[in-house]
């Protein structure tokens, strides 16, 4: 090789190729992770007066338990929903950076996230699609679309550009969970579509961003207007001797009748089968009202201010003792203790964390007397 070539070579080199000094830098000063210390994680335990590492334990916990701030502000919101889950099922989801793989925890937590969707959306609608080979099948039309994708790449028949525009003119929303790396594209077309749009971290992040999807989005300017949709109570029946089902065309002994032609149908909530009017029950519809008119955040109680209380209002353990009548070297850092401003209760946090994602309804409030 002469040295003519050489110096083209080194300047090649310099010009295309960008080193980062700091990542540089910082790898000459670490060195390799062999070549490290150890940190001695384990001396983070401290014992107590008594042996235990009770209190250790919570400190670890109320620094790490993440709790869930939500937007509590009374907006306009969608009721019923129609929805689909689709599910990339290419040759990328069989990595396993998420374990035990990425198709494995994805059809997991879909199957959750799908119990959680009908439990805080029972009058709503969800349709699954699944793409492999450039082919996806609908079966029917709905109005938001929940992408789990796995590849860094599409497959699309014509200009995606073109396909965004036509969601945005069907106000279609799409929410993309990506579970590779930020694709530019799906980027894109979710801030087109008023969508949201993340990337999976670890697995827990990926169940955070699957089930932030479960409230009902707030109604855009272009489709906020007042709709009135007929509804019917069906009254539940037991028959002497088993009839015929609308929806099934089996025979039964119980079921519900049709509040407008009296068919038979055999669970809610449904649309019926003969009439197309759609059926619900007042819990149904009680459990997607509550969306409208969120609980508001509990607010962690200081120390100073824990006095007044020694056991969750709801549960009814022992909260943490206070800062002059406990021993022990490891101090607790947080109080134990959530107030609702409202009716000024205090609870523990997996009172706060249940009454927020499960039953929606302050106990310390339904128990108040006006």
């Amino acid at each position: 090789m002469s040295k003519q070539y050489k110096y083209k070579q080194a300047k090649i080199t310099e010009e295309f190729i960008d080193v980062d000094d700091e990542i540089q830098n910082s790898t000459q000063q670490t060195g390799y992770a062999w070549e490290e210390e150890y940190k001695r994680s384990w001396d983070v335990l401290q014992e107590d007066e008594d042996g235990s590492l009770k209190r250790t334990v919570e400190n670890l916990q109320h620094r790490k338990r993440k709790r869930l701030f939500r937007d509590t502000a009374t907006i306009r919101r969608g009721i019923i929903r129609h929805m689909f889950l689709i599910v990339d099922l290419s040759e990328a989801m069989m990595e396993k950076d998420l374990r035990p793989s990425r198709l494995d925890l994805t059809l997991l937590y879909a199957e959750q996230f799908i119990l959680e969707y009908f439990d805080q959306n029972p009058i709503s609608q969800l349709g699954i699609i699944v793409t492999k080979g450039g082919y996806a099948e609908k079966l029917s039309d709905l109005t938001e679309i929940l992408i789990i994708m796995g590849s860094l790449t599409t497959c699309d028949p014509g200009d995606i550009y073109d396909t965004i525009d036509n969601l945005v003119n069907e106000n279609i929303r799409v929410s993309v969970v990506g579970l590779a790396a930020e694709v530019q594209i799906c980027k894109l077309m979710c801030k087109k579509t008023k969508g949201t749009y993340g990337v999976v971290l670890n697995e827990a992040h990926f169940k955070d961003l699957l089930f932030e999807i479960i409230p009902p989005p707030p109604v855009s300017a272009t489709q906020n207007k007042a709709e009135l949709v007929i509804m019917g109570f069906p009254s539940s029946v037991t028959d002497a001797s088993p009839s015929l089902c609308a929806c099934h065309s089996k025979p039964t002994i119980g079921g519900f009748i049709c509040a407008r032609c009296h068919s038979k149908i055999c669970d809610l909530p449904t649309d019926c089968p003969v009439c197309e009017l759609t059926l619900v029950s007042s819990p149904h519809l009680a459990r997607s009202y509550h969306h409208l008119f969120p609980i508001n955040n509990f607010v962690e109680v200081p120390w100073n201010n824990s006095v007044s209380s020694t056991h969750c209002f709801s549960c009814q353990i022992p909260f943490p003792p206070l800062l002059g009548v406990r021993g022990g070297a490891v101090p607790i850092e947080n109080s134990g203790r959530y107030k609702c401003n409202k009716c000024h209760q205090h609870f523990c946090i997996d009172c706060d964390v249940f009454v927020h994602e499960v039953i929606h309804n302050c106990p310390g409030c339904l128990a108040t007397t006006h």
